[in-house]
């Protein structure tokens, strides 16, 4: 695929590369990690560059671009396992918004993008299986009840943007809300996922929450925003796998046996060839999935799974033979590799992991041949 970035996109590159070089090495990750998994002054580093404004309208304070921009950025946060919940706050929390009333809109996207506020989508709920539209939440009169789970940062985010399922008597349907963390009703409870990143549980008892998008649009706007999360996190997985890539290049390089380097070594050499074919093919499917997101619902959701789903393959290749190369020193929590290998393993299973994925393909494959039966 030819795919040419402009000189300020490139810029933009440049710019978070440098800052996670300087500021987020993996000395500085790993005390991130040891103290819960999230630095607000990692987060107010990179709402320094004006990341917090990215997809926001100039008028309300942001950089007011676009989805190729975002794969930019988010390819080198995955580069550097940045483990601020960028995709969701950044990128998934103003798609939505944008869909919101203009008062809730002025209110919020200014604060957004200076970094005032905090906003995490919490859609996720147990047993759902990556199902989003099975949602057990209920709103009542503008008062949502129910468990989300998985919610990045959820302890320390300052509002949550809710789907819940609006209650029969008021009409039904899925309906998007906006609740603030400090309400009466909402309680949290943080813990660290195997990459170390944080989450939280986030209860809600009669929250009062503020409706974004009604039922009407609500369901169509949440997969969206996920539309948009996976584009993200396909872009972060390539990031992941070029610098995991280039580590172990480099490790070949230096490893003797036989008084020469192991990179000698063609079969080894071999393996190297297709974890590079596996990295190309996942970087193909990115720039797929990042161009996709403007496209008719029904095609956007068919190529973002199509993408997920070699994504995940390609993760899972590149972050076990990458890990295998090494060989001990792959899997020890001193070595920066092993948190490569971790950070792939959970972006494989965030937004749906591949048989989730092949089971959409599959059966939008089978709604559009019947079609034509």
């Amino acid at each position: 695929m030819d795919f040419d970035f402009t000189e300020d996109q490139e810029s933009l590159r440049e710019a978070l590369r440098r800052w996670v070089e300087k500021d987020y090495s993996f000395e500085r990750r790993q005390s991130i990690v040891k103290a819960g998994g999230f630095s607000r002054e990692a987060w107010d580093g990179l709402l320094g560059l004006g990341l917090g404004g990215l997809l926001i309208p100039e008028d309300q304070g942001g950089l007011g671009f676009g989805a190729v921009d975002a794969m930019v950025v988010m390819e080198e946060l995955g580069r550097g396992i940045v483990m601020e919940p960028f995709a969701q706050a950044g990128l998934m929390a103003p798609v939505v918004l944008a869909h919101a009333p203009a008062v809730t809109q002025a209110a919020w996207l200014p604060r957004m993008a200076s970094g005032e506020a905090l906003l995490v989508l919490a859609h996720q709920e147990q047993g759902a299986r990556y199902r989003h539209e099975q949602i057990k939440t209920v709103a009542r009169e503008h008062k949502l009840t129910g468990t989300k789970t998985l919610v990045p940062a959820g302890d320390v985010a300052d509002a949550f943007i809710v789907p819940a399922r609006i209650d029969a008597a008021e009409g039904g349907g899925i309906a998007l809300y906006l609740v603030e963390r400090q309400q009466a009703g909402v309680s949290t409870r943080a813990y660290s996922l195997q990459d170390g990143s944080r989450a939280a549980e986030l209860v809600l008892q009669d929250a009062p929450a503020t409706l974004l998008v009604g039922r009407e649009q609500g369901l169509a706007v949440l997969e969206l925003a996920l539309d948009w999360g996976i584009a993200a996190l396909c872009a972060e997985g390539v990031g992941a796998m070029e610098k995991m890539l280039a580590i172990t290049a480099d490790y070949l390089n230096t490893r003797k046996q036989f008084g020469v380097v192991i990179s000698s070594f063609q079969a080894l050499r071999h393996r190297m060839a297709d974890v590079k074919m596996q990295l190309e093919l996942a970087r193909s499917m990115s720039y797929f999935a990042t161009l996709k997101l403007g496209d008719a619902p029904d095609a956007r959701r068919m190529a973002l799974s199509q993408a997920k789903l070699q994504l995940c393959n390609s993760m899972r290749y590149v972050g076990q033979q990458c890990t295998q190369l090494h060989g001990g020193i792959g899997v020890t929590d001193e070595y920066i590799s092993s948190h490569y290998f971790k950070r792939l393993t959970v972006m494989g299973m965030q937004f749906g992991d591949d048989l989730h994925h092949l089971g959409e393909v599959s059966q939008r494959m089978q709604d559009k041949a019947g079609v034509f039966t």
